[in-house]
């Protein structure tokens, strides 16, 4: 069942996804690849026993020792961790079918490597979720036996009938009706383009690729299914516990630390409160300067701050309730004050857009800061509860969540809206940048008078060829619906406002 499940779930990959414009195919292959590897998930629950048991060391001459493993030892995601790694992978994937944004859509997609890596192999713990992410090449090289045993010996009970016939079966398929699909394609021009829409190319060249395609959807399929049916260990990838340190070796740098943040917050609130016209006459910086700069010091600060936390937290004593309170003081103050700074950099990053225009990196800056916001509350949170052993998977879970957000956004049409808002209240507009938006940013960009209007429209109107079937993608229909009601002139050349603010 699995073995067939992932090659027709290969089949249909290779046969739909689109390489050169993400569209519907990957979505109809992202859920083929789900059920082929729930499939798998459900064999493994069928034929597994109730209680797993795990066989301890005895020493020589006793008894071999036996102890129930309970649901999820192994560090092997739970039904409810697999099923929501499994839903943000396919969410990722659909990003490509909704937005046409293509830096977008290689975002998501490299995000749902990462989700679609913790749906099969799970992990817990930072140093095990890390380990789970090489496991899938091994797993693929490692599954081509098992493969090959499931082949050779396994027969389905009562079928009568072995892996190899029901290939044949399904090759006997594929011909009947490629023979009846040409023959009503030549008597009807309408099924034919129903048809040629549906069926991948059957040039030379088209079957190279889709052959390739076929394998490597085919191998990671494979893996994926090995790894769901044999979980591995990852439990055990846990740093060993260490010797509290003595309450005054970590208090005292805690204490300097957090003084040290109290000093940069008041400052920070100086410039939140002072405005932009502050920053120039106090910092002599432009808008630019101070933001960028803000912005790497924040991440330097958060993966510092995140670092001493973490060692704190571990090394700290807990086991008084003086120690206890200390720690959650110490620690939360630090966390709090780092909210302080990402509010301060997230208002800079709002200073210099409103200056000089919305860019796709200047909305990726911010999308990164609310989401370390969000961290460092979810780090407050662990301090007062003393416990972390969540906090790797909601901090990669978070991380996926802030990109769907950013995709629910539809970041190229909001880009588009806001530096059309700005134009009309402004007259500044660079052209130029906007003309290299996706189609996304068509219906907000159609809002601009002439010849503006043309100038940013007119390259995007070239770049927007019809979709197959496969290929379509909602972002596009949108623009060529637009595109078909405003008119775009193609004789202006002179575009003004072609100087990047």
């Amino acid at each position: 069942m699995v073995l067939v499940a992932s090659t027709a779930a290969a089949v249909v990959g290779a046969s739909v996804l689109t390489t050169v414009r993400p569209g519907l195919g990957w979505l109809v292959a992202a859920l083929a690849g789900t059920a082929a590897l729930s499939t798998a998930g459900v064999v493994r629950s069928a034929t597994s026993s109730p209680v797993a048991v795990r066989t301890q060391p005895t020493e020589p001459g006793t008894a071999t020792g036996a102890e129930p493993a309970r649901p999820g030892a192994t560090g092997a995601p739970g039904r409810v961790a697999q099923a929501a790694w499994a839903a943000a992978t396919v969410a990722l994937v659909a990003v490509g079918t909704f937005r046409a944004a293509g830096w977008l859509f290689v975002l998501c997609l490299l995000a749902a490597v990462g989700t679609g890596t913790l749906a099969v192999t799970g992990g817990r713990s930072p140093f095990g979720m890390l380990v789970a992410a090489t496991l899938p090449p091994a797993a693929t090289v490692r599954a081509l036996p098992w493969a090959v045993r499931g082949v050779r010996h396994h027969r389905p009970a009562g079928s009568g009938i072995g892996f190899g016939r029901v290939l044949t079966s399904l090759a006997m398929s594929a011909v009947l009706l490629t023979l009846f699909g040409l023959l009503f394609s030549s008597a009807d021009a309408v099924f034919a383009n129903l048809v040629g829409g549906l069926l991948p190319d059957i040039a030379p060249a088209g079957v190279i690729s889709w052959l390739l395609r076929l394998i490597l959807i085919g191998g990671g399929l494979l893996g994926g299914a090995y790894l769901v049916s044999r979980p591995p260990d990852l439990e055990g990838l846990r740093p060993a516990s260490s010797r509290p340190a003595h309450r005054l070796e970590w208090t005292l740098p805690l204490v300097l630390l957090d003084a040290l943040f109290a000093v940069f917050v008041l400052v920070q609130l100086t410039v939140l409160f002072g405005g932009a016209g502050h920053v120039l006459r106090t910092a002599g910086l432009t808008y630019a300067q101070y933001a960028r700069g803000g912005f790497w010091q924040l991440l330097a600060v958060t993966a510092l701050t995140l670092l001493v936390i973490a060692i704190a937290a571990r090394r700290a004593p807990k086991a008084t309730r003086a120690d206890r309170l200390l720690v959650r003081v110490l620690l939360g103050t630090l966390a709090a004050l780092s909210l302080v700074i990402v509010a301060s950099a997230l208002y800079r990053m709002q200073v210099y857009a409103d200056a000089y225009g919305a860019t796709r990196l200047r909305l990726v800056v911010s999308t990164v800061e609310l989401w370390l916001g969000l961290l460092f509350v979810l780090v407050g949170v662990a301090v007062v509860r003393l416990r972390a052993d969540w906090l790797p998977r909601l901090v990669v879970g978070t991380a996926v969540l802030a990109l769907l957000g950013l995709a629910v956004l539809n970041p190229d049409r909001l880009i588009a809206e806001r530096n059309v808002d700005r134009y009309l209240e402004t007259g500044r507009l660079d052209v130029s940048y906007l003309s290299g938006l996706s189609a996304d940013a068509v219906p907000a960009l159609s809002r601009l008078p002439e010849p503006m209007r043309s100038c940013a429209l007119g390259e995007i109107a070239v770049e927007l060829p019809r979709d197959g079937f496969f290929a379509t993608n909602v972002g596009r229909e949108r623009a060529r619906r637009v595109l078909d009601t405003v008119p775009v002139s193609a004789s202006v050349t002179d575009c003004p406002g072609l100087r990047r603010w």
